[in-house]
């Protein structure tokens, strides 16, 4: 079965939907990764963070969570987290942390095979 609302990994196109979903820290949160634009370290933490906790990884298209698409796969998976909004954000501080040290890695290891032939 075929979904247009399915993707490979969270798609940033579902932000808006899940915005009203918890309260005013995740909705703050939210708006920050949408204004902050589509090549943001922002973004790609958020997306990290969505990834995992909807488990993008083992999604396959004859699954469940295929059949009814990301949206409301990524909405469950806020429902199914029980705990607060500032405990969801410091989850997403946790992806941004990852996220900025690959970015800075990479940076670091591709100015260095550019200083040493």
């Amino acid at each position: 079965m075929y979904n247009p609302d399915t993707d490979l990994l969270f798609p940033p196109r579902v932000l808006p939907a899940l915005h009203d979903l918890r309260g005013a820290a995740w909705q703050d949160l939210v708006t920050s990764v949408i204004d902050a634009g589509p090549d943001s370290s922002a973004l790609m933490a958020f997306i990290l963070m969505m990834a995992r906790m909807n488990n993008c990884g083992t999604c396959n298209a004859d699954s469940y969570r295929a059949m009814n698409g990301c949206t409301v796969c990524a909405k469950q998976s806020l429902k199914r987290f029980h705990e607060n909004d500032e405990a969801l954000t410091k989850v997403y501080e946790l992806a941004r942390g990852e996220v900025e040290k690959y970015l800075k890695d990479k940076a670091s290891l591709t100015s260095d095979s550019l200083d040493h032939p």
